[in-house]
């Protein structure tokens, strides 16, 4: 949190304060001062300038993303036809045998 916001808010906890309390004013205001401060850093904030760089960076990765996404689908749209003719005689145990086809239900080379 950045300066300005604590001394305002030091100021109108110093504000509250009973009017015969006054006397010790400076005392009263560095101390909220240093409570704030200690307080705001455990709570691990960000200021706005690296939150907004942070989403800028996430804004790029999710377009990149999407991206990627579209240009697999359409290599996996473009590529089924081809895999189907190809693939179609491994998978339908029409492949060497020791290739990983099926013969009879079992792995090629081992009794079924």
């Amino acid at each position: 949190m950045d300066t300005p916001r604590i001394d305002e808010i030091a100021r109108r906890l110093l504000e509250s304060v009973p009017p015969g309390l006054r006397a010790i004013q400076k005392d009263l205001e560095s101390n909220f001062r240093a409570v704030l401060r200690a307080s705001l850093t455990k709570l691990d904030l960000v200021s706005r300038d690296e939150f907004d760089a942070q989403m800028r960076v996430l804004e790029r990765t999710r377009a990149r993303l999407e991206e990627l996404e579209r240009r697999v689908a359409g290599m996996e749209g473009g590529g089924a036809a081809e895999d189907g003719v190809a693939g179609g005689s491994v998978a339908g145990g029409g492949g060497a045998v020791g290739e990983g086809s099926t013969i009879g239900g079992g792995t090629a080379g081992t009794p079924v």
